[in-house]
């Protein structure tokens, strides 16, 4: 039986315990990538389209660096005598983590298409979609959409937290596609667990960004004021504060995934030998 507070207990003292490997990791390429990929956004509100353009570019290469970030964190935690060349298994895993992550979205947007076709058959405008405005939806499309995705809200958070392994799965098994269903096998029977876990984090990493961004930010605004141009120093320095609370969540989360993933690989084991 695997103990949701046993793989905590694990997670905190690995993090304890390999502080100085990990610190260059979420630095370099979570931290600071986070922290940069804010501002570009804000750059974006008052950008032309071609600046529009580039900076969406850069955000992306910025996200592609923190989740390699996050693949050399994985590596770390489930084999953490390999110190340094974590990184380098992080990079030898990217590709195979890219595709498999291209595969998730994918399939997330296509679950987004029904939406779009009951929207159509209810004489909603579509064309209205691509502005700001709230486009006229009759009610009952709107009762159906609302079950549709109350439904999908249901299975999706189900069916992440079966997946809740795949990104150790990828690394600590060098599968790429593979990954979705060794992840289906080892979380089974620990669904609702995970769920419990996912959700607590979730809310707990939440609350605390908005507070150290809300309060921080607060005060910055007053002294600093907003600026004019989407981007002014009260709005750096608070994206430095929230880059800093969502990196050391990010790191914990992902700490703890690879943690639970070898839990689930001892209960498979045991398990098979019995």
């Amino acid at each position: 039986m695997v103990s949701m507070g046993s793989v905590w207990d694990r997670t905190a003292e690995f993090l304890s315990d390999n502080l100085g490997s990990l610190l260059p990791i979420a630095l370099l390429a979570i931290f600071v990538p986070s922290t940069i990929s804010a501002n570009l956004s804000g750059l974006q509100q008052n950008a032309t389209p071609g600046t529009a353009m580039l900076l969406g570019l850069g955000v992306f290469l910025l996200a592609m660096i923190s989740f390699w970030g996050q693949l050399a964190v994985t590596a770390l935690a489930i084999d953490p005598a390999q110190g340094h060349q974590a990184s380098r298994v992080a990079t030898r895993r990217f590709p195979a983590a890219l595709l498999l992550m291209i595969v998730l979205v994918v399939v997330m947007v296509a679950l987004m298409i029904p939406v779009g076709v009951m929207l159509a058959v209810g004489g909603v405008d579509m064309t209205s979609l691509q502005g700001s405005a709230m486009p006229d939806i009759p009610p009952s499309v709107a009762v159906w959409v609302f079950l549709y995705f109350l439904v999908v809200l249901v299975l999706a958070v189900w069916v992440f937290a079966r997946l809740a392994v795949v990104i150790p799965s990828v690394v600590g098994d060098r599968l790429a596609i593979g990954a979705i269903t060794r992840s289906w096998r080892l979380t089974r029977g620990v669904a609702l667990k995970i769920v419990g876990v996912l959700i607590l984090y979730g809310i707990v990493s939440i609350v605390a960004n908005l507070a150290a961004t809300t309060a921080f930010g607060a005060v910055m605004y007053l002294v600093a004021g907003r600026g004019e141009e989407g981007i002014s120093l009260a709005s750096v320095l608070t994206t430095i504060v929230g880059g800093a609370v969502s990196t050391g969540f990010t790191v914990l989360g992902t700490a703890f995934l690879a943690k639970l993933y070898i839990a689930l690989l001892a209960r498979n084991e045991a398990t098979a030998s019995a």
